[in-house]
This record gives C-alpha cells, structure tokens and sequence, in this order.
C-alpha cells in the first residue's frame, strides 16, 4: 500500500497494474494475464480428504422429550434423558462412524501446517452470533450463509468465516436449561443452539463458503465445559462422567472442610483457607499459579463445592472441582484413567468438522489441560504443563487426519506457545504483539512492539504461524504473561535501561491504562487484571484524544478511520493469517455502561459486554434497536459494507486495496527476517523474505504517529542495490543503498508495502 493510504487507481484496474509491475520485476516467468504472482508462488494442489460422518440422520431430540417425574438422582427417566442430552454419549456415537475407516489414514497429521492452514484461508472474519443483526426471520446461521454476503466478503478479500460458539452452552437446572454465563464458551452439547439456527444451516454455511472458496471454522473448548447433562451426572457419580472433571469426591466424615453452599446455589467458591485445608487434607493439589477473572468475594481461588447430590445408587456425595475460569465452567481432567474428557473433545471435534462441514476449528482455553501438585509452599503446575502440549498435540493431529486445522487462543508466554506449536495447532493467536501494537498507537512509539516482535522471532514463534487480529470477542488482554511470570526477573532493554521483565509489564500495562481508560477514555473499562474491554475504535479513539465520544464528528471519523487502517496493514502485511470482526468492519463504538439491559451484564464484573454491541453488517435491518438475541446496537461510524464499498474513501473500500495487495503478493506465506531499529520512534519496520523465489524480498514500513515522519530504512537483510517497487500502484521507489538502506516520508498513520528484487548476479 502506498503511504497515501487513500489512493485509487483510476488509469487501470488493480490487476492489470500489479501484473505489468510484477512481470517488470520478474516476480513472473510468463506473460500471459491468466497467471498472477500466487500461481508462480503456488501451483494448485489437491484438497484434503475429509471422511464424513452423520450424528442425528434423524434431526435433535427436543428439550421436553421424554420428561416425567422429580428432576433427581433416583429418577431413572431423569437420569436416562440426561444421558441422551449428555456430550459423551454423542462423542460415542460419532466416533464409531469414523473408527476403521480408509479415509482416516490419507492425510498427514504428525505435525503443525501453519503454512498450509494460511493458505487455505488467509484472512478471517471473526463472528460473534449475539451480536449480528439478521434479517427479521432469519437466523444467525443462515446471514451468515449468505451468498449476497460471501459475495461481500470475496469482493473484500475475506476468505475464511469463524462462526464463534453456536452450540448449546450455559447449564441444565433440573428439566431446564440455564442460559450461558460466558458469551456461549461454557459448552453443554454438541446440538446447535436454535437461538442461532440449525445444523442444516450450518451445513449449509459450509457448502455456500464453498462455492466462494472458502471455508468455515467452527469452535471446541478442550478446557471446560458449562454446567450441562454431563456435568449433572458426574455430580451423582454416574458411569465415566465424574472422569470427565477435574472433581474429587469428599467423603462426609470430611465435610467439615467445606462451606455450605447457600440455598438456591449449585456451587460456592472456595475462599484460600479452605483451599488450603483440602490441600493438606490431600484432596486436591491447591493454589495455582494464578487466578484467572480474580474478584475478592467472588473468585478467590479456582476451586468449587457442590451441594449434597443423591446419585441412583442412593449415595450422597460432594464434590470439590476446578475451574480455571468462571464457577459454572468445570475444567476437563485430559488424564482421569477413563478418558472420558478426552473422548467427550475429540467427539465434538470429529462432530463439527466430519459431520457439519467445519474446515478448521479454534482451540479455546487449550493452554489449562494439565495441573500437578508442587512442592511445598509452591503453586501448583498449572500452566505451560506437558500434558497440555500432549493433548494439543492429540487434537491438533486428530483435527490434521480429519482434512481440517487447528488455532488456539494461548495467553501464556512465548516460550509455551512456542512448545505446544511443535506438536498441537497449525496456528496460534497472537496475544504478544496485540497489546504491543496498541501501546504503539496510545504512545506514538514502537519500542515495545519492536522489542515484542524480536523476541517472538528468536523464541521460535514465527509470523507466519499467528493469528494477527484486530478485534474479537474478548478484551484487549494486557497481561504480558511472557514478560511478568517465566521472565519476570529477566533484564530487558527499554527505553535505553535494562528493566526486569515484570517492570516491564506494569509499566506498559500502566500507559495502557493511563491513556486509553478512565478519565482520558471513560468509555474503555478496565476487565479485571486481564485487559481492557473496548472495540478498535474506541482504542483508537483513546489514542486520539477523544474524551466523549458523542463529540465525534465527521473529521474524528477520518481520523480514526485512518488509524484504524493502519491497525489493519499491521496485522495484514506481514505473514500469517489477518483476522477482524463485525465490530471493525463497521467501525463500532462501546456500548454505554449504564445502558438498561448492558448494566445488568456488568454486576459480576465482566465489563467486556460494553464491547459487543450489536452490528448490522448488510444492512438488512436498518431500524433494529438490537440483535435477534438481544445486544444493544452500537454507534457504528463507517456503515454497512454494501453502503461502504460504493464509496471508495470508506473504510471497507480501502480495506479491500489492502486486502488485494497482500492476496496478489501472498505476503501471507512469506518468512519474517527482520525487525530493524528504526530511524524514528512513531516507525515500524517488518522485512519478509519470498523462500519460493530467490532474490525477492518485502517490506513494510508504518507510521504510528499521528503525524507525519520521515527517515531511513535500514536492514542487513536488504543488499544494495536492490530494486524497490511501491506493491500498492507498482511504481518504482529507488534503490536500497550501499548502507543497506533507503529514505521514506509517511503521512500521518499511513503505511508502505514494498516489494524488493535483489540485483543480479
């Protein structure tokens, strides 16, 4: 992209431009215009092999199907229904159709693809169902199966959609069913929720993303679960479900230990005496190493007690279980001896993707698979732990053998998302440098980002094998684990001093907070130790200056149009794959805080609700007040993408330029080399390197300053005399010189793509 980020190419279409200018810089062997430089990159290949299966030939049971008498333990008819409602059962059933089958052994599965998996869809748009407004009458599923809108996307550059959890989650009471307490990530089924539409919509979704070339990524949560038919029976110790948790039975001569759980309450935390007790008792290991959505009085540690439950043996017990995350999300044990766990994930996988057409799959809370006591005094091994790499590593080659691929969403430092890359998913979030390139738009510095992006490339964690992404469901996470836990105590330089890395974390944390929430953006909120909870915009906003956001107007919008832009070739122009969501391509703003029906979301302290408002992508409900499900619009700055994309100063018109020019060059397939020093503190340098054709190179270089730069691009890696050519027009832009460098002028919050042909000989 040029550095005027808003140019049109009025003379000749984009295609004829870049491949005139790519067959002046030998990027081409032919000069016929049926090629372009991703055939010369990559010759076709065959598709994976995906063996298919079918769980309900016959369509889901309903809810109220099979219902008499009390909701207990020593009801048989309770006890069976739940069995049918239950996830394991159905994981049986599935995995049956897929045991002994050819098809199983034609693809290869040992090892992570990540280049595969990039360019079986490069860029991704990230779904949140509660937050799409849909056609009156239509389903989340079936907007999202539109073929108006996979035209949409196509015409933009987006090949790949990541629906977000749509199966059934929350919890069971007993006939009934208790909503979701985490946006749908407490799973309790692997039927489709009917809030967000139907398994043949789903399949549907599967084949129109097809026919646009592209592809469907569904989600599985290895970590927990919700409070659903399983969990209910492991609670009344029926069969393997009990092995399906991380629960331990307490007998009542023990009971002592435990606090009573009020009355109408199916669970109490445990506060950190009585951790501690059951600890020494031997019941469980203890404290972990931390403790995730931390609030005093509600969260104090990450184990629960149940009440009293009669199983249909006719004893009584309690239980103590983990959760690594909310009271109603119960963590999966991935070594009980009855790998019931195991076989409750791996059936839901095998569901998603060999029965309703998945092509790849998000890995949540895959990081938490592994806890063991440590000695005394110490926490227990809780994170970065082997049996978490060994079941990635199970699931990623399970998903591999399948024809599909894996993301997970890791929070943990470089050096654990490095480990379980080796053996578990194709691809990995990329939670290191998203808080980085935020502090560089807050600060109008990159020094951070700079130094993050270094040490990912030295610990192993390639470019190419992340997720860069703008925004999605969650908070933008602070939480620098990589830098406040395992080198907590290792000596970084910063701002020209050595700093221990958990200085370092609170000091970024701090200017993140400083300049992006309270006073200077009351907006923006504060999710508990994890992040700050707010939309690109409103962080850009921040970044800007902007206090109030009902005083944005028309010349606030270009500006946060802008840098949002910038945002976007950040995370475009470099390899891996781009994802962004509804909330970007709309340009939407946090929802009030004292909002009627958002107020009551926030009680329990998850502020992240204030940023998934509703969004009208197509604008096929332009008068809607909120989603199908109920969101509260958000203030959207940019507009439908059918309105955008006939006005080219728009956001999405510009996003598909850029789009366009990654796709074209395949700069998602490149090699990250470099992170040069740069000659101005607002500049970021990234160097890719072309492995498939010799003597070719790209550069991009950002101006995260609100205003304009200008210096020197210098990089062992580029040799003198090479060739530089604008990607975004395909004019030529001078030579690198003898210093290995070359002069660049960037607008405010603008970027540059370059491509480099060393000289010959």
């Amino acid at each position: 992209m040029s550095q005027e980020a808003d140019r049109t190419h009025d003379q000749s279409t984009p295609d004829e431009e870049l491949l005139e200018a790519a067959t002046e810089a030998e990027l081409l062997e032919t000069e016929s215009p049926e090629h372009n430089f991703a055939e010369v990159l990559f010759p076709a290949r065959p598709r994976a092999l995906r063996p298919r299966g079918r769980l309900r030939p016959q369509g889901a049971p309903s809810w109220a199907e099979l219902r008499s008498g009390e909701p207990l333990g020593d009801n048989p008819v309770y006890v069976e229904w739940l069995q049918g409602q239950s996830m394991l059962a159905d994981a049986t059933k599935i995995a049956r159709q897929f045991s002994a089958v050819g098809a199983m052994w034609q693809n290869p599965y040992a090892t992570p693809d990540p280049r595969l998996a990039v360019r079986t869809a490069s860029v991704w748009y990230t779904a949140y169902p509660i937050s799409m407004i849909t056609a009156p009458g239509r389903s989340f599923l079936a907007s999202i199966g539109d073929r108006d809108l996979w035209r949409t996307f196509a015409e933009i550059g987006i090949h790949a959609v990541h629906t977000g959890p749509v199966k059934q989650a929350g919890g069971i009471s007993g006939w009934h069913p208790t909503p979701s307490i985490d946006g749908h990530f407490d799973r309790i089924s692997t039927h489709i929720d009917g809030a967000f539409g139907t398994e043949e919509e789903f399949r549907e979704l599967c084949h129109v993303a097809g026919e646009h070339e592209g592809t469907v990524i569904d989600d599985i949560v290895p970590g927990h679960t919700g409070k659903g038919a399983d969990f209910r029976l492991a609670e009344m110790g029926v069969g393997d479900y009990p092995g399906i948790y991380h629960m331990v039975h307490v007998p009542q001569q023990d009971w002592h230990l435990l606090p009573d759980v009020p009355e109408g309450r199916d669970s109490v935390n445990l506060d950190e005496g009585a951790e501690a007790a059951l600890s020494e008792a031997g019941y469980i290991v203890g404290r972990l190493q931390r403790v995730i959505f931390h609030v005093p009085g509600v969260k104090d540690t990450n184990w629960s007690v149940t009440p009293p439950v009669t199983g249909p043996d006719g004893v009584t017990r309690r239980w103590v279980y983990l959760h690594y995350f909310k009271e109603g999300q119960p963590s999966i044990n991935w070594l009980d001896p009855t790998f019931a766990g195991m076989r409750m994930v791996i059936g839901d996988a095998l569901h998603s993707l060999g029965d309703l057409g998945s092509g790849g799959l998000r890995l949540d809370a895959n990081g938490f698979l592994g806890v063991e006591k440590a000695g005394e005094d110490s926490p227990a091994w809780s994170e970065g732990h082997p049996l978490s790499e060994a079941a990635n590593h199970l699931i990623g080659s399970m998903v591999r053998k399948i024809g599909g691929f894996t993301f997970q969403e890791l929070n943990l430092s470089i050096d654990d998302i490095a480990a379980t890359s080796e053996a578990g998913a194709d691809l990995s979030y990329d939670f290191v440098n998203r808080p980085a390139y935020h502090h560089a738009l807050a600060t109008g510095d990159t020094e951070f980002l700079r130094l993050t992006m270094r040490e990912a490339m030295e610990r192993g964690v390639a470019a190419r094998s992340l997720v860069h992404a703008l925004q999605n469901h969650d908070e933008m996470t602070y939480e620098l684990v990589h830098f406040a836990s395992d080198h907590r105590d290792e000596e970084f330089t910063f701002r020209g001093e050595q700093v221990a890395g958990e200085r370092l974390a609170e000091t970024i944390r701090g200017e993140l907070t400083d300049r992006l929430t309270g006073d200077a953006a009351p907006y923006n909120h504060v999710f508990t130790t994890n992040g700050i909870a707010s939309t690109t915009a409103s962080i850009v906003a921040a970044s800007l200056g902007i206090t109030e956001l009902d005083s944005i107007g028309e010349d606030d919008v270009e500006r946060i149009r802008q840098a949002h832009l910038l945002l976007a070739q950040y995370n475009a122009l470099q390899p891996g794959v781009f994802a962004l969501s509804g909330w970007d391509l709309v340009g939407a703003l946090p929802l009030a805080a004292d909002h009627p029906k958002v107020a009551p979301l926030l009680e329990g302290g998850d502020t992240r609700w204030v940023h998934r408002g509703a969004y009208d992508l197509m604008g096929v409900a332009e008068e809607a007040a909120e989603s199908g499900s109920g969101m509260p619009r958000a203030r959207s700055l940019y507009g439908s993408l059918p309105d955008q994309l006939a006005d080219e100063r728009s956001f999405a018109h510009r996003l598909r330029q850029l789009l366009h020019l990654r796709g074209y060059f395949q700069i998602a397939t490149t090699t990250q080399v470099d992170i040069p020093d740069v000659s101005h503190p607002a500049m970021l340098v990234m160097v890719q390197d072309y492995e498939e054709i010799e003597g070719q190179m790209q550069v991009t270089v950002l101006n995260f300053a609100a205003e304009p730069i200008s210096g020197t691009v210098i990089s062992e890696h580029l040799p003198p005399g090479s060739r530089l050519m604008d990607m975004g027009d395909g004019s030529r832009f001078g030579e690198v010189d003898q210093l290995h460098g070359f002069h660049v002028e960037l607008e405010a919050h603008a970027g540059l793509a370059l491509l480099v042909t060393r000289p010959k000989g």
